[in-house]
Protein backbone atom coordinates (compact mmCIF):
# COMPACT_ATOMS: atom_id res chain seq x y z
CA UNK A 1 0.00 0.00 0.00
CA UNK A 2 1.37 3.43 -0.87
CA UNK A 3 2.75 5.49 1.97
CA UNK A 4 0.53 8.41 3.02
CA UNK A 5 2.27 11.74 2.59
CA UNK A 6 1.14 14.89 4.31
CA UNK A 7 -0.90 17.04 1.88
CA UNK A 8 0.91 20.14 3.13
CA UNK A 9 4.27 18.61 2.13
CA UNK A 10 2.85 17.72 -1.26
CA UNK A 11 1.48 21.21 -1.86
CA UNK A 12 4.74 22.84 -0.71
CA UNK A 13 6.88 20.62 -2.97
CA UNK A 14 4.67 21.27 -6.01
CA UNK A 15 4.65 25.02 -5.29
CA UNK A 16 8.48 25.06 -4.99
CA UNK A 17 8.87 23.29 -8.35
CA UNK A 18 6.44 25.63 -10.10
CA UNK A 19 8.01 28.76 -8.56
CA UNK A 20 11.67 27.80 -9.17
CA UNK A 21 11.32 26.03 -12.53
CA UNK A 22 12.80 29.02 -14.38
CA UNK A 23 16.01 28.87 -12.31
CA UNK A 24 16.90 25.40 -13.69
CA UNK A 25 17.76 24.32 -17.25
CA UNK A 26 14.86 21.87 -17.28
CA UNK A 27 11.81 20.94 -15.28
CA UNK A 28 13.37 17.54 -14.52
CA UNK A 29 16.36 19.25 -12.84
CA UNK A 30 14.02 21.45 -10.77
CA UNK A 31 12.02 18.40 -9.72
CA UNK A 32 15.17 16.48 -8.76
CA UNK A 33 16.48 19.38 -6.63
CA UNK A 34 13.17 19.93 -4.82
CA UNK A 35 12.70 16.17 -4.33
CA UNK A 36 16.11 15.93 -2.61
CA UNK A 37 15.33 18.98 -0.48
CA UNK A 38 11.88 17.72 0.62
CA UNK A 39 12.82 14.05 0.97
CA UNK A 40 10.43 12.58 -1.60
CA UNK A 41 11.08 10.59 -4.74
CA UNK A 42 11.63 12.52 -7.96
CA UNK A 43 9.10 10.41 -9.89
CA UNK A 44 6.49 10.98 -7.19
CA UNK A 45 7.09 14.72 -7.30
CA UNK A 46 6.98 14.71 -11.11
CA UNK A 47 3.52 13.04 -11.03
CA UNK A 48 2.31 15.56 -8.44
CA UNK A 49 3.47 18.44 -10.64
CA UNK A 50 1.79 16.96 -13.72
CA UNK A 51 -1.47 16.48 -11.79
CA UNK A 52 -1.27 20.05 -10.45
CA UNK A 53 -0.85 21.34 -14.01
CA UNK A 54 -3.87 19.28 -15.15
CA UNK A 55 -5.99 20.55 -12.23
CA UNK A 56 -4.96 24.14 -13.03
CA UNK A 57 -5.96 23.68 -16.68
CA UNK A 58 -2.44 24.15 -18.05
CA UNK A 59 -2.27 20.59 -19.37
CA UNK A 60 -4.79 18.15 -20.86
CA UNK A 61 -5.86 15.18 -18.79
CA UNK A 62 -8.23 13.91 -16.15
CA UNK A 63 -8.62 16.27 -13.20
CA UNK A 64 -8.58 15.05 -9.61
CA UNK A 65 -12.33 15.71 -9.28
CA UNK A 66 -13.08 13.69 -12.41
CA UNK A 67 -10.88 10.86 -11.15
CA UNK A 68 -12.67 10.82 -7.78
CA UNK A 69 -16.07 10.75 -9.51
CA UNK A 70 -15.02 7.85 -11.76
CA UNK A 71 -13.74 5.88 -8.75
CA UNK A 72 -17.03 6.50 -6.91
CA UNK A 73 -19.09 5.40 -9.92
CA UNK A 74 -16.99 2.25 -10.42
CA UNK A 75 -17.46 1.30 -6.75
CA UNK A 76 -21.22 1.89 -7.04
CA UNK A 77 -21.34 -0.15 -10.25
CA UNK A 78 -19.50 -3.03 -8.55
CA UNK A 79 -21.90 -2.94 -5.59
CA UNK A 80 -24.93 -2.93 -7.90
CA UNK A 81 -23.57 -5.88 -9.91
CA UNK A 82 -23.09 -7.83 -6.67
CA UNK A 83 -26.68 -7.00 -5.65
CA UNK A 84 -27.99 -8.22 -9.01
CA UNK A 85 -26.01 -11.45 -8.70
CA UNK A 86 -27.44 -12.06 -5.22
CA UNK A 87 -30.97 -11.39 -6.44
CA UNK A 88 -30.52 -13.71 -9.43
CA UNK A 89 -29.25 -16.48 -7.17
CA UNK A 90 -32.18 -15.98 -4.80
CA UNK A 91 -34.64 -16.09 -7.72
CA UNK A 92 -33.13 -19.30 -9.09
CA UNK A 93 -33.23 -20.93 -5.64
CA UNK A 94 -36.84 -19.90 -4.99
CA UNK A 95 -37.87 -21.11 -8.47
CA UNK A 96 -36.21 -24.48 -7.87
CA UNK A 97 -37.98 -24.86 -4.53
CA UNK A 98 -41.33 -23.89 -6.04
CA UNK A 99 -40.85 -26.21 -9.01
CA UNK A 100 -39.84 -29.15 -6.84
CA UNK A 101 -42.85 -28.61 -4.55
CA UNK A 102 -45.37 -28.16 -7.36
CA UNK A 103 -43.90 -30.32 -10.11
CA UNK A 104 -46.29 -31.75 -12.65
CA UNK A 105 -46.70 -35.46 -12.95
CA UNK A 106 -48.37 -37.68 -15.54
CA UNK A 107 -51.71 -35.84 -15.56
CA UNK A 108 -52.61 -36.77 -11.99
CA UNK A 109 -54.28 -33.89 -10.18
CA UNK A 110 -56.31 -33.33 -7.10
CA UNK A 111 -58.87 -30.67 -6.28
CA UNK A 112 -59.14 -28.56 -3.19
CA UNK A 113 -61.38 -25.70 -2.14
CA UNK A 114 -59.81 -22.40 -1.15
CA UNK A 115 -62.03 -19.41 -0.27
CA UNK A 116 -64.93 -20.84 -2.16
CA UNK A 117 -62.94 -21.61 -5.32
CA UNK A 118 -61.97 -24.99 -6.55
CA UNK A 119 -58.27 -25.22 -7.21
CA UNK A 120 -56.55 -27.95 -9.14
CA UNK A 121 -53.08 -28.82 -8.05
CA UNK A 122 -50.76 -31.37 -9.57
CA UNK A 123 -49.63 -34.20 -7.36
CA UNK A 124 -46.03 -33.87 -6.31
CA UNK A 125 -43.67 -36.39 -7.83
CA UNK A 126 -40.02 -35.58 -8.04
CA UNK A 127 -38.08 -36.33 -11.21
CA UNK A 128 -35.68 -38.64 -9.37
CA UNK A 129 -38.60 -40.71 -8.00
CA UNK A 130 -40.03 -41.06 -11.52
CA UNK A 131 -36.63 -42.12 -12.91
CA UNK A 132 -36.23 -44.68 -10.11
CA UNK A 133 -39.67 -46.18 -10.76
CA UNK A 134 -38.98 -46.27 -14.50
CA UNK A 135 -35.61 -47.99 -14.01
CA UNK A 136 -37.06 -50.58 -11.61
CA UNK A 137 -39.93 -51.52 -13.93
CA UNK A 138 -39.18 -54.63 -16.01
CA UNK A 139 -38.99 -53.88 -19.72
CA UNK A 140 -42.05 -55.85 -20.76
CA UNK A 141 -44.37 -54.59 -18.00
CA UNK A 142 -44.71 -50.89 -18.59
Amino acid sequence: MPKKIDPALRDRAVRLVLEHRAEYPSTAKAIAAVARQEGVGPETLRRWVVQAEIDAGDRDGQTSEEHAEIRRLKAENKRLREDVAILKAATVNSTRQRNSAWSLSAGVSKSSVFRGRELRRAATVSRSAWVRSFMLTPLGKY
